[in-house]
């Protein structure tokens, strides 16, 4: 097991999606420890020497691939007192403090996998779906909702990788659709992922 490590970090870049919803881009001073998809990190803001205490963190999902030794992303969704804070104090450019990794939240591929996202929960399994290999053996079947269609933030990158693994089975939802979406024009459905649709999905009988 990795043991965890401080990296200090350049913000590159901040992506607005709208709706409270940011992804940080960042830059770490050495390069990112070996870690697996669906790990987390914790992110200071606040000035930290070493050796001092660890100033107040929030916990993230890292969102970019394990392969991508010389980046880190997170994505967040601004909902209490510290993702505010990020809201109103990151800029490009800034220094911020990481330690990673921790969590044993890791898919076991051993099998044929179902995951269920909403918002920017999808980090937890973006990791994993960017380092699949194209010659992936079992099925991965992801049903990806959001409030908003504009708040599927990583569609376009698990299109990406749906284009070259042909094992990856994608189902997308919306409670708020655009007005193509409403003429059939593309693949996002109307509401949550529920029960009944994620059975259907995977051709499993209700019981």
């Amino acid at each position: 097991m990795v043991t965890p490590r401080k990296l200090r970090c350049e913000i590159t870049q901040i992506i607005d999606h709208g709706h409270g919803v940011y992804t940080l881009e960042m830059r770490p001073e050495q390069r990112v420890p070996k870690f697996r998809p669906g790990q987390f990190l914790h992110l200071a803001i606040d000035p930290y020497e070493p050796g001092d205490f660890w100033p107040e963190s929030r916990v993230f999902s890292i969102a970019s691939s394990p392969a991508e030794r010389e980046r880190l992303s997170i994505s967040y969704s601004v909902v209490g007192h510290f993702t505010g804070r990020m809201e109103r104090e990151i800029y490009a450019g800034q220094l911020v403090w990481v330690k990673m990794p921790y969590g044993d939240f890791v898919i076991q591929d051993q099998r044929d996998i179902a995951l269920i996202a909403g918002g920017t929960g999808i980090t937890a399994f973006t990791a994993y779906l960017l380092s699949l290999d194209p010659q992936q053996r079992h099925p991965v079947h992801l049903f990806y909702g959001a409030r908003d269609e504009e708040l599927l933030i990583y569609r376009q990158a698990i299109d990406n990788v749906a284009a070259s693994t042909h094992q990856i089975h994608v189902q997308y939802y919306a409670d708020a659709l655009t007005s193509a979406s409403q003429s059939n024009s593309t693949d996002v459905t109307a509401g949550r992922p529920s029960a009944k649709s994620v059975l259907a999905g995977l051709a499993i009988p209700e019981s």
